[in-house]
């Protein structure tokens, strides 16, 4: 396994994400056995939220699973700042310091765990102010809830204004990266992590299991090319799609967001995988979103 360093500390290139966990149909024991499982092959950062699952649910189940691990077997990463009204069905944003500092301090509480490794501001609030935020996050640095902290989702600005109010210590920006999502490419954000050495954390590589299922054009399209490299390289498809996020200068790490571990191991085997740069260049225009002049 490869090892990348965010700030003080170090977190596995290939990250085991529980967006899903609840979907998973596993109890604690099982949750334990998995996490047991990704520890052995070098998976040790284990990335969630508070708003996955509902009203905590993945971090409580997470919780009761961690038990029995010692706390350097492995980091956490979590978020806040989506807001589910259950009531009236309407979504929005909090960035403020109460609430910021109030959901990473019941994040802990649910896991189980005396600090959070990696705390993420999960949106860019339209509300967002930078300086408010940025206190927040200093002061449950400062209180030792967290060792470290980020951003997710953020355009340039927004993170370059959160990064100036924390005085440069954002980490990372967790970013949607796949052959059919390119946002961050066309808003600059990567031209700028790359250029500043700061590692993304790269969610839905695979678009939620699209790229090998939809019937979309993009996807069909992005789904030949991949394949057509899988037999070339003589690898599996996903390792293909991995292997095109982990081969980009911006040093990513990919969130595997599947709870089997096959699909684990096909992200763990793109690590060895160096692809030719005509072949990068292949996925990236595949979907016919990207155009090379």
């Amino acid at each position: 396994m490869q090892y990348v360093n965010l700030g003080s500390l170090k977190f596995s290139r290939i990250v085991q994400g529980f967006f899903r966990t609840h979907a998973w149909g596993m109890d604690a024991k099982q949750l334990h056995e998995h996490m047991a499982a990704c520890i052995d092959r070098g998976v040790t950062t284990f990335d969630t939220a508070d708003v996955y699952g509902g009203g905590g649910r993945c971090e409580k189940a997470m919780g009761e699973a961690l038990v029995g691990f010692n706390r350097d077997q492995y980091q956490l990463v979590t978020k806040a700042g989506i807001c589910r009204d259950f009531v009236t069905q309407t979504n929005h944003y909090d960035t403020t310091y109460e609430y910021l500092t109030n959901s990473c301090k019941a994040s802990a509480q649910r896991l189980g765990v005396d600090y959070i490794d990696l705390f993420l501001i999960h949106r860019e609030d339209p509300m967002i102010d930078p300086h408010e935020a940025g206190r927040a996050l200093l002061d449950l640095k400062k209180e030792g809830v967290i060792r470290e902290f980020g951003v997710s989702n953020f355009d340039p600005f927004k993170y370059q204004a959160v990064d100036k109010a924390t005085g440069g210590q954002l980490v990372t920006n967790q970013i949607e990266v796949n052959p059919c999502c390119f946002e961050h490419f066309n808003s600059g954000m990567i031209d700028y992590l790359t250029g500043e050495k700061i590692a993304p954390m790269v969610w839905s590589p695979l678009a939620g299991g699209k790229t090998f299922t939809s019937d979309e054009p993009q996807y069909v399209a992005a789904r030949k090319a991949i394949e057509e490299l899988a037999e070339k390289y003589n690898v599996l498809p996903g390792t293909i799609v991995y292997a095109w996020i982990l081969n980009h200068p911006m040093n990513a790490l990919p969130i595997v967001g599947s709870g089997k571990l096959e699909r684990l191991d096909e992200a763990i085997a793109a690590l060895d995988l160096k692809l030719d740069r005509i072949d990068w260049f292949k996925v990236y225009r595949a979907s016919g979103q990207q155009i090379i002049r």
